[in-house]
C-alpha cells in the first residue's frame, strides 16, 4: 500500500461531520481499539494531555466482557483499591469487593466523567501500518445506526486496548458433537438456577470454574469439576486482609521466590493439604507462575469447602463424550446432562494486526511487562501486562505520556512555524 492508494486528498472527512458520504475518515490522534477497561483508562489519559483520539467498540456498549459475558454472582476477586482506572476513585460506599453490577456502574460513571464516547457497533477487519505513508489504516465493519457498511479510519497512532480476554477458548473434545446435552462456555452462563438436581460437568478450575461450581451447588445441581492441570488455591484473605494485598506489601520487603513460599505456607496453614482432593499444586510459586506464564491462582470464596465435603466432586482430565456420558482419563465413567466450558479466553489481536512483529501468534506483546507497551510505527498495547486492571493502568499512563508528549512537541513546532510566516 502507497500514500496514493488511501486517497486522502479526496476521500478524508473530519469526524465531527456526523452524516459523512464517503467511508474513510482521518483521526487527528489515534485510534484506541476496545472500549472495555483499557481503552477507557487511555482514553482519560490521553484527554487529560489534551490529544483528541477516537475509540472504536465492536459491541453496544463500553465493557461488554462485564456486561454480556459474566455471571450473575461475580464479584472483583481483589478489592477495589486494586482495580480502580486512573483519577477516578471507587465510591466510598462500595464493599471492598464491588459486585458485577456495581463494577459496570463505576465505568459508566468513569466514561461520563472523562466524557469518553465510542464509536459502537465497530468491528474491526483489518490494521496495517504504511511505512511511506508513517500512517495507519484501520479498516472496520460497522453495524450502528444510518452508517452501515465499511469504514476506514488513517491515524499516526494505534492503540490496542482489546486486552488479553477478547474471544473465548473451546478446546475439542472426541464426541463431544454427540454429548446430546447442553453444552456452553462459562461466558454464556448467567446463574445456576435452572440447573437444579442436574449433573453438571464444568470443565476447569480456574477462579471462574470453582466459582460456577459453588454457584451450582447453591443451587442444588451437582457439579463435578475437571482438574487437568496443577492449580495453586490460596486463600482470600488472611486474618481479615486481602491475600492480595498482604503479597504486595511483602514484595516491598521480600524476594518474589520468598512471598511465595509465605503464600504456600499460610495456605497449607489455613486451607490444609488440597492435593488430597485432587488439586496439586504446581512446582513454580503462585506469583512466579502469574508473572511468566499468565496463569492466576485462585483465591478461594468457598468452593474449597464443597470440594472437601464432596458437595464438588473433582474428576480428571476428559477422555472423550458419549451420548450423555464422559469418559475420564482414568478410566471413570459417568453420566452428565449438562457441561459448562471455563476454559477461559484469549487475545484475537492475531486476526486483525496485519505485518506486525510486536505480538506474537498468541496475540501477546513479545517484550514481557514492564516494556510490552510500546512498538514501532505509532503501535501502543494496552492491557496485556498479565497483571489485571493496575497492570493496565500502569501501560495507559505510559502510552497516554509518550503520545502526549509527541502530540504537544508537534503543536509547539506548528505554532512556531506560522508565527515565522
Amino acid at each position: 500500500m502507497c500514500c496514493s492508494s488511501l486517497h486522502i486528498p479526496t476521500m478524508i472527512q473530519n469526524l465531527d461531520q456526523p452524516d459523512y458520504a464517503s467511508r474513510c475518515i482521518w483521526v487527528n490522534g489515534p485510534v484506541i481499539v476496545g472500549a472495555g477497561p483499557s481503552g477507557l483508562a487511555i482514553s482519560a489519559g490521553l484527554k487529560k494531555q489534551g490529544v483528541p483520539y477516537v475509540v472504536l467498540e465492536r459491541a453496544n456498549c463500553i465493557a461488554s466482557l462485564w456486561q454480556n459475558r459474566t455471571y450473575d454472582r461475580l464479584k472483583l476477586h481483589l478489592p477495589k483499591q486494586f482495580c480502580q482506572l486512573p483519577d477516578f476513585p471507587f465510591p466510598d460506599n462500595f464493599p471492598e469487593y464491588p459486585t458485577k453490577d456495581q463494577f459496570i456502574d463505576y465505568l459508566e460513571s468513569y466514561a461520563t466523567h472523562f466524557d469518553i464516547n465510542p464509536r459502537f457497533n465497530e468491528s474491526v477487519q483489518s490494521a496495517k501500518y504504511d511505512e511511506t505513508c508513517g500512517l495507519w489504516q484501520v479498516k472496520t465493519i460497522s453495524t450502528g445506526g444510518s452508517n452501515w457498511g465499511e469504514v476506514e479510519y488513517i491515524c499516526r497512532w494505534l492503540v490496542v486496548a482489546t486486552g488479553e480476554n477478547a474471544e473465548k477458548v473451546v478446546p475439542e473434545f472426541e464426541g463431544l458433537q454427540d454429548f446430546g446435552g447442553t453444552v456452553m462456555h462459562v461466558c454464556d452462563y448467567k446463574s445456576g438456577e435452572s440447573y437444579q438436581g442436574k449433573r453438571v460437568l464444568v470443565v476447569g478450575c480456574g477462579n471462574s470454574g470453582m466459582e460456577v461450581s459453588l454457584d451450582l451447588c447453591n443451587h442444588k445441581a451437582i457439579p463435578s469439576m475437571v482438574v487437568r492441570n496443577s492449580v495453586h488455591v490460596l486463600p482470600r484473605e488472611v486474618l481479615g486482609k486481602s491475600t492480595f494485598e498482604l503479597a504486595v506489601l511483602m514484595m516491598k520487603w521480600f524476594p518474589l521466590w520468598l512471598v511465595d513460599k509465605i503464600l504456600l505456607i499460610i495456605a497449607r496453614l489455613l486451607l490444609g493439604n488440597v492435593e488430597k482432593y485432587g488439586l496439586r499444586r504446581p512446582s513454580m510459586g503462585p506469583l512466579q507462575l502469574k508473572n511468566t506464564q499468565g496463569k492466576t491462582p485462585v483465591l478461594d470464596i468457598g468452593a474449597l469447602e464443597r470440594i472437601t465435603s464432596g458437595e464438588i466432586r473433582v474428576v480428571p482430565g476428559i477422555k472423550r463424550f458419549s451420548r450423555g456420558r464422559v469418559e475420564f482419563v482414568n478410566g471413570e465413567n459417568l453420566e452428565m446432562d449438562c457441561v459448562i466450558l471455563a476454559t477461559g479466553y484469549c487475545s484475537n489481536v492475531p486476526s486483525w494486526l496485519k505485518d506486525n512483529d510486536f505480538f506474537s501468534e498468541d496475540g501477546l506483546p513479545k517484550t514481557q511487562f514492564p516494556n510490552g507497551w510500546k512498538g514501532n510505527g505509532g503501535l501502543y498495547a494496552v492491557g496485556f501486562t498479565r497483571r489485571g486492571l493496575s497492570g493496565a493502568c500502569m501501560d495507559a499512563a505510559r502510552v497516554a505520556a509518550d503520545i502526549g508528549r509527541i502530540w504537544k512537541e508537534e503543536t509547539k513546532q506548528s505554532k512556531c512555524l506560522r508565527r515565522c510566516f
